[in-house]
């Protein structure tokens, strides 16, 4: 039984990347093959996916979730949006001098008022007075991670994008997809990869530690996702013809993992708290693109559970070693699932 522990290591702060490389794809690889660990660059993606195989990308669009305002009184507040549940209200983190109380009116970016209501959980019910996404969009700042030291600038804005982002809805990026620029993926479907394409609307729980060393007393985060008839046809064929279904991220990755709980993926959408660790079965996911993770986070006990604990920690290891930049604007992983783990994969 593995404890939160075990997915800790040291990571030396300067290779937490701080900005984009000047093009997407000229980032690092680290592709785990078995036994081996393959140092490459990214855009050598193109002759590691083969014809038939099906990459399965998130297009979520980034809110500009992130604003500083007032109460009445005067004092300083914060707010991240986390979700967006209708077209006037979000749920989201408020942090300032004094809780604020239902009814209260807090002033954003100096431009328009919401009405706070009822708390749940660690967030709030915010009403706002037209359009929620479209605010969002005009006076809010992007959000970028924590472990990012600078304010989001005009670089941000672009690079922490997806190039193929398209709903909005999330308040951190699908990092693994930041690295495919417009060229390669024209060039993988002019070479007979398929491209599907799902959402999950990312939420700042992302970030949120681990803070309980029992990991089965660790309450997820839950984020709402969609998957159409469309990519589980591409899907299916993939699997009934033998190859790969390759994950872009583990947002990705945890949609179809969700929408494969009957044991075969199925079309739909709601929410998901699937916490994924050391043990699970995937049923959907043979392959995973992804970069490197936070320690202790859930995402690192993700990766251990698909490509197996001990090669993560050696990957890990190594990627340390030679100077791999990590975290969202980091380089990249290409991982294969531990056959232990994969005993229902191409068996719909």
């Amino acid at each position: 039984m593995y404890s939160l522990s075990d997915f800790d290591f040291d990571l030396p702060p300067e290779l937490i990347a701080q900005a984009p490389l000047s093009d997407r794809s000229s980032s690092r690889l680290l592709q785990l093959s078995g036994e081996h660990l393959i140092d490459r660059q990214f855009a050598d993606i193109l002759s590691l996916i083969q014809p038939g195989d099906v990459l399965v990308f998130n297009d979520t669009r980034v809110l500009n979730a992130r604003f500083y305002g007032e109460k009445a009184s005067g004092g300083k507040v914060e707010v991240l949006v986390e979700r967006v549940t209708d077209s006037q209200t979000v749920l989201a983190q408020v942090r300032a001098s004094k809780t604020p109380q239902p009814g209260s009116r807090i002033r954003l970016a100096d431009a328009f008022d919401v009405t706070v209501g009822e708390r749940e959980g660690q967030f709030f019910i915010l009403h706002f007075p037209s359009d929620a996404i479209t605010l969002i969009d005009a006076y809010g700042r992007l959000p970028l991670p924590p472990y990012i030291a600078h304010d989001a600038d005009a670089i941000d804005a672009t690079r922490y994008q997806t190039v193929y982002a398209k709903h909005p809805g999330a308040v951190a990026a699908p990092t693994a997809g930041l690295h495919f620029d417009e060229a390669l993926l024209t060039q993988l479907k002019a070479q007979g990869v398929k491209l599907a394409w799902l959402t999950l609307h990312v939420g700042a729980g992302t970030f949120q530690p681990v803070r309980t060393d029992n990991l089965s007393e660790h309450i997820m985060h839950s984020e709402w996702y969609s998957i159409s008839q469309e990519t589980v046809d591409l899907v299916q064929a993939a699997q009934a013809a033998g190859r790969s279904v390759i994950a872009v991220g583990t947002t990705s990755l945890r949609a179809l993992e969700s929408a494969s709980a009957s044991g075969q993926l199925e079309a739909g959408s709601g929410d998901t708290r699937i916490f994924i660790t050391p043990g699970y079965q995937f049923k959907t996911v043979s392959r995973l693109i992804t970069n490197f993770h936070l320690p202790k986070s859930t995402l690192m006990m993700l990766v251990s559970a698909f490509a197996g604990y001990d090669r993560i920690r050696q990957a890990y290891q190594h990627a340390i070693a030679q100077r791999y930049r990590f975290f969202s604007y980091g380089d990249a992983m290409l991982l294969e699932c531990d056959s232990s783990n994969q005993q229902n994969i191409n068996q719909s």
